[in-house]
């Protein structure tokens, strides 16, 4: 199966595919500073929950690398203030923030360390969490495809493939999982407004991996489900909470609101890091709003009329009770939620 490589750490540098240019350019960006990567995440050359919290252990050991003081507690505060810039550039997705938290919790952990010997020991860490979410979704894909059957008709929403991962996806990795078992599948992929992540990244990765793909605006979902035969939706996630309320991208409930009015299975495929067990329930999930500019124009060509009012939530929540199964690579957590996810994180 072909990889494709979203992100990597090469040369002490931090390489990352440009999604923002794709499909049309396969471009490859190098990040030298902390600052930089943070960017990249804020403005969405690299998205998806487990991506970014990769890109946000690097972006930790590039900081920790560039940095010059000689004290346990300078380093320590300098990795904080990282943290905190990492941290702010979006607020939805849990896996940055477990990520971050992660890298400070080596710090401490090894404060009888020398600082470059500190360094180091952050370099391996944020590669460690590339590796294991390259074997995380190996096992997503594994644990998921029970799920499928061979001409099954599936909908998804966003990109939860590669593109979002380090490895070879969560939802899109259950699809692949089951290709290579040798089941045949068509894939709709809706095209995900404002920012195309379906339409643009989904389709291109799928056409990758040599699947059939079908691409629907957002808005034709129920009437795919009806008279198309859809048979199962698989969805990512970028925070779980505690009772199973699941947040991921915009359009999202309403397409698990269309699959249980037609007793179409909704699943969610997501690592264990992106379950937040100190969230009860969707509403304590922060909401992350982006800029107008994404809504009133696509691919900066202006569609609205100037100056009209706009809003752009990112992200949106899945009550638990529309959720059929969630797929981690511990297993498979079924309702009730609040039970069955500890069990597994």
């Amino acid at each position: 199966m072909p990889i494709i490589r979203t992100i990597e750490w090469k040369d002490d540098k931090v390489i990352m595919i440009d999604q923002r240019k794709l499909p049309l350019q396969e471009v490859y960006n190098t990040y030298g500073d902390y600052k930089a990567v943070a960017d990249a995440i804020k403005h969405m050359v690299i998205r998806g929950a487990p991506a970014i919290g990769v890109a946000g252990a690097m972006g930790v050991a590039l900081g920790a690398m560039g940095s010059a003081v000689k004290t346990f507690d300078e380093f320590y505060k300098r990795i904080v203030r990282i943290c905190e810039v990492i941290d702010s550039t979006r607020p939805t997705a849990r896996n940055l923030f477990w990520a971050t938290e992660r890298m400070k919790a080596v710090c401490l952990l090894h404060k009888e360390m020398s600082v470059d010997q500190l360094k180091q020991r952050l370099k391996d860490e944020s590669l460690k969490i590339f590796q294991e979410d390259v074997d995380a979704c190996e096992k997503i894909g594994n644990n998921g495809k029970i799920f499928f059957k061979d001409r099954d008709n599936v909908l998804t929403h966003c990109n939860a493939g590669a593109l979002a991962t380090a490895g070879t996806g969560t939802a899109l990795s259950v699809l692949y999982a089951a290709q290579e078992d040798g089941k045949t599948l068509h894939i709709y992929a809706d095209e995900t407004r404002p920012l195309l992540q379906g339409a643009r990244l989904t389709a291109w990765e799928l056409q990758k991996h040599g699947m059939n793909v079908t691409v629907l605006t957002d808005n034709m979902a129920g009437y795919m489900m009806r008279n198309e035969n859809i048979s199962k939706v698989i969805v990512g996630a970028d925070r779980i909470a505690t009772n199973g309320d699941t947040a991921n991208k915009i359009g999202t409930f309403p397409v698990a609101v269309l699959a249980k009015y037609h007793n179409i299975p909704f699943y969610v495929a997501a690592p264990t890091s992106t379950i937040d067990l100190t969230k009860k329930d969707g509403r304590e999930i922060p909401i992350e709003e982006r800029d107008a500019h994404e809504v009133t124009h696509i691919l900066n060509q202006q569609i609205t009329p100037s100056h009209v009012n706009v809003r752009n939530p990112a992200f949106d929540v899945t009550p638990a009770e529309l959720i059929t199964a969630i797929i981690t690579e511990n297993g498979i957590a079924e309702a009730p939620y609040d039970k069955t996810l500890k069990n597994l994180s």
